[in-house]
């Protein structure tokens, strides 16, 4: 196992939650432009304590998203100030607990913090295991030409280069068709 199951599970959500930005979505949209916008985020991604379902909470969380983004693509040393920064300004106590069938794991906010504060924070925590482990190069942005969509490699050798099959699929047929372009005109024989 390359992380702890709740580093995982917020890396992943790091990645879900920057994904809805106009440039890594299908739909070219801002998919976090509306209250349930946010709503529906938080329906595949569970986070105790206190959500206000409001305009102010969805303009919070839309800032951690840009900063996250920002932070995902920091070379490692340069990381540590940023996760720094941002522990300190939610004045984080790191904490175990365990709660909706979760085993033991670690949060640094009180669950009455404000939504964003605490996505921010836990991104923090798990950012901090990517910075310890060395595992930095695995937090990267899609190499599809067209693409701003984060990726999260979590393969054994480290490979992942897309964000999703469909962005690996249309940059293999381009490359595919940039062959085949370039392949001299061979006559078949009879």
């Amino acid at each position: 196992m390359l992380f702890a199951p709740d580093t995982a599970e917020a890396l992943e959500f790091v990645v879900a939650l920057t994904d809805t930005h106009p440039g890594a979505t299908r739909s070219g949209r801002d998919e976090l432009s509306t209250v349930a916008d946010l709503d529906a985020l938080l329906t595949h991604w569970k986070y105790s304590g206190r959500i206000d379902h409001d305009e102010a909470e969805l303009r919070e969380v839309r800032e951690v998203r840009d900063e996250l983004r920002r932070v995902w693509l920091l070379d490692r040393d340069d990381m540590v100030p940023a996760v720094n920064r941002m522990l300190r300004v939610a004045n984080a106590l790191p904490y175990l607990t365990r709660h909706d069938g979760s085993d033991w794991h670690m949060h640094a906010t009180d669950p009455d913090a404000p939504l964003a504060e605490r996505m921010r924070v836990e991104a923090a925590l798990a950012l901090i295991d990517a910075i310890r482990m060395n595992e930095v190069g695995r937090l990267r942005a899609c190499e599809a030409d067209d693409c701003t969509g984060l990726v999260l490699d979590l393969s054994r050798n480290g490979s992942k280069r897309f964000c999703s099959v469909r962005c690996g699929n249309r940059m293999n047929m381009a490359a595919f068709r940039e062959r085949k372009a370039g392949a001299p005109d061979h006559p078949r024989p009879v």
